[in-house]
């Protein structure tokens, strides 16, 4: 057997331009697939927490038709009540304008809690998040995310600085106290032009300020064990029946819709991994070609160990030997150099690398199949070569 194996390597090393060709088509297939699937697994993910942090994972409650239906803090304790509901944060959104001598920027403002750091995934870069005094007090404080920061005022950390936002048609100077990373700021770096930043004050100064008391919505977090359908119809149960009515409170699914989108991704993703494992099938048939190359180009080899005594089983098993090599050597070449590719990519857009190793090694295994499978029909004709035609051949 290692004969077998040693033969194969030489004749590997013997054409080594050829085999360098036949090999690039392997590693392109490989690096493809495995490019495709780790940017296509770190973009689902970077999606995924971004529409978290917006909290498009749980249930979304508000008044469905008759806006006069209170959704204030008596409906979001009942909300926060109900089993599997792990928090809940009022939400008061409002489309508002940031003034800076004579800029003017379109930003949005929410109003939140101190819950909303758990609920929707707001995670603070600099300076703190609100507490329990902040939202008693109505305090005119405020976060921005990373995006307003730098964009505004040429700097990631602008804790201290003092900014105006007109809300309602009211302008009022607010403290930045934290700023935030919304997500990994993936949707909003990407549409900057079209989505507008985020600042973040206490619901109770929203309120203050606009004379609203309402909500305009309740985003909950649910435990990952609950039937979110099912806690979806509780919950608008439970809201309905506390004013005596049918159909005045609505729960969204979030996460059905969140995960739809998911799917979408997933779909677009398996798309690109068989377009580029198309490529791997071409690379196969590379070396089928150049296989039947080297039996044409050895028969005379063949004939002289056919004479003294080599089966047609040693003959085929040198030849597959060739075919395996070939592809397992390429197709490891092709992961690593994909897997470094996709480091670059990550790295030049902000993103941590995540690795799909099943994908990779499907990639592997399925290149390595390929070239053993089209190595079969030049290893046959090999083996079924008449030692003394072969050794006639020039």
């Amino acid at each position: 057997m290692s004969d077998i194996f040693l033969f194969a390597l030489r004749n590997i090393f013997r054409k080594m331009n050829r085999t360098l060709l036949t090999m690039t088509g392997i590693i392109i297939g490989v690096t493809s697939v495995v490019v495709i699937s780790c940017i296509s697994t770190c973009g689902t993910t970077a999606v995924n927490e971004e529409l978290d942090s917006l909290g498009l994972s749980g249930i979304n409650v508000s008044v469905k038709n008759d806006k006069s239906l209170p959704l204030t803090n008596t409906e979001l304790e009942l909300v926060e009540d109900l089993e599997f509901v792990e928090s809940a944060t009022p939400v008061m959104a409002y489309n508002s304008t940031f003034t800076s001598n004579d800029l003017e920027t379109q930003v949005i403002t929410w109003g939140i809690d101190e819950n909303a750091q758990e609920t929707v995934s707001l995670k603070v870069l600099y300076g703190q998040f609100f507490n329990k005094n902040d939202i008693a007090a109505a305090s005119k404080i405020c976060l921005v995310d990373k995006a307003f920061s730098s964009g505004m005022f040429n700097s990631d950390n602008i804790v201290g600085r003092n900014i105006k936002i007109n809300i309602n048609g009211i302008t009022e100077t607010f403290k930045v106290v934290g700023v935030l990373k919304t997500g990994n700021g993936l949707l909003q770096n990407a549409l900057s032009g079209y989505v507008p930043s985020f600042v973040y004050i206490p619901y109770t100064t929203a309120s203050e300020i606009t004379g609203m008391s309402n909500y305009n919505q309740i985003i909950t977090k649910v435990n990952s064990s609950a039937d979110i359908d099912k806690l979806s119809e509780r919950i608008t149960d439970t809201l309905n029946a506390s004013k005596g009515i049918d159909e005045g409170y609505q729960a969204n699914n979030m996460a059905k819709q969140r995960d739809a989108l998911t799917n979408i991704l997933s779909i677009v993703t398996l798309v690109l991994t068989a377009i580029g494992a198309i490529s791997l099938f071409v690379a196969g048939l590379s070396i089928m070609t150049v296989m039947l190359v080297s039996v044409s180009e050895r028969k005379r080899e063949i004939g002289i160990k056919k004479s003294i005594g080599a089966s047609e089983k040693t003959i085929i098993c040198e030849f597959l030997t060739e075919a395996f090599l070939i592809s397992a050597i390429a197709s490891l070449l092709g992961a690593v150099l994909g897997i470094v590719i996709s480091f670059i990519g990550t790295s030049a857009m902000n993103m941590k690398l995540i690795i799909d190793w099943k994908t990779i090694l499907f990639a592997i295994a399925f290149s390595i199949a390929s070239g053993v499978i089209f190595g079969v029909y030049p290893s046959i004709k090999a083996a079924r070569l008449k030692p003394i035609l072969a050794l006639k051949y020039e």
